[in-house]
């Protein structure tokens, strides 16, 4: 089993996770109250799985910082969230989150779900099984030509990042160096006019640049 860091504002259920899991032979080796606190921890707790509750106050805007800080780049995430929108789901899970799951998840559950991280796989809970299959995209207004065609390379990677890679697993297939992977990624964003990885994802979609 995987090391696992937990990030949660409320010490209860920060407490609670921790609890659980050590009770069932997971091995936690730090946690935070917020995202901010975990960078700096996250350095010395060699931690392979980083779970995330997102579930009380606003975690929309929770979810929304978890994708936009990059840990899923790093590490295997998993997110607790109540009340998600599919539509944020969806961007969690494109940005390379490996499972957004209700608060109320069985231990069982939990615990399958952290494994199935650990081995690099994405888990979706029952319930949201048949919208990520289903759900039509939404059109969006027509979208301009883009001033400069990305390149094959650059179409590799933004196919990856549509499957949930992080950096350091794009640069392992590609077999070129995580400062390269970087270089492409910030040049699919200039290219396609988007702020962030989910952005450049839902838009290379609807371009046809990414196969579904």
């Amino acid at each position: 089993m995987s090391r696992v860091f937990i990030i949660a504002s409320s010490p209860l259920p920060r407490a609670g996770l921790e609890e659980l899991l050590k009770s069932r032979g997971v091995k936690v080796v730090g946690g935070a109250a917020s995202l901010e606190e975990a960078e700096t921890r996250l350095l010395d707790a060699d931690a392979g799985v980083v779970l995330i509750h997102a579930a009380n106050g606003e975690p929309e805007q929770f979810v929304h910082a978890a994708v936009e800080s990059g840990l899923a780049s790093e590490f295997a995430v998993i997110l607790l969230a109540d009340n998600l929108h599919r539509a944020s789901s969806a961007a969690a899970l494109c940005a390379g989150v490996r499972a957004v799951l209700p608060s109320d998840v069985s231990p069982e559950q939990l615990v399958a779900a952290l494994e199935a991280a650990a081995a690099g796989l994405v888990v979706l809970h029952p319930t949201d099984v048949g919208a990520a299959y289903l759900a039509p995209a939404p059109a969006g207004p027509p979208l301009a030509e883009l001033a400069e065609p990305l390149t094959r390379r650059e179409l590799e990677v933004l196919q990856m990042l549509a499957a949930g890679l992080g950096n350091k697993e794009i640069a392992a297939r590609l077999e070129i160096s995580e400062h390269t992977v970087k270089f492409h990624v910030a040049s699919i964003l200039g290219k396609l006019g988007a702020e962030s990885r989910t952005e450049a994802v839902s838009l290379g979609i609807r371009r046809g640049l990414v196969l579904l």
